[in-house]
C-alpha cells in the first residue's frame, strides 16, 4: 500500500495516487472525506501485477480521513500521515494531509 502526492503548481490541487497490493482481491477502492465515503467514486483499477491503483485530484491545504475497501473489508493505509479515531466507524481512519 502506498500514497504518493504530486502538487500542481498552476492549480490549488494535489494529485494523489493510492495503490494497494491485493493479488487475490476482486475489487478495491479508496473512500474518505474527499468522495463522501462512496465506494463507486473511489474505485481503483487492477493492474496486471495485482496492484489496484488510481489518482485523484484533491484540494490542497486540507486534511482528509480515508480507508481502503478491499473485497468489502475496510483497511487502513499503514503509511498514512496520521490516524484519527472516528466514532461513527468505531475505529481509527488514516489521515491524509495535502
Amino acid at each position: 500500500m502506498s500514497v504518493k502526492k504530486q502538487y500542481v503548481k498552476t492549480k490549488p490541487v494535489c494529485k494523489v495516487t493510492f495503490s494497494v497490493e491485493a493479488k487475490e482481491a476482486n475489487s478495491a477502492a479508496v473512500v474518505g472525506d474527499f468522495n463522501n465515503w462512496k465506494i463507486e467514486e473511489g474505485a481503483l483499477s487492477k493492474l496486471k501485477n495485482g496492484t489496484f491503483k488510481a489518482t485523484f485530484d484533491l484540494e490542497k491545504d486540507a486534511s482528509y480521513e480515508f480507508k481502503y475497501v478491499v473485497d468489502g473489508e475496510f483497511i487502513n493505509e499503514p503509511e498514512s500521515d496520521s490516524f484519527r479515531w472516528n466514532d461513527f466507524a468505531g475505529s481509527e481512519n488514516g489521515v491524509l494531509e495535502v
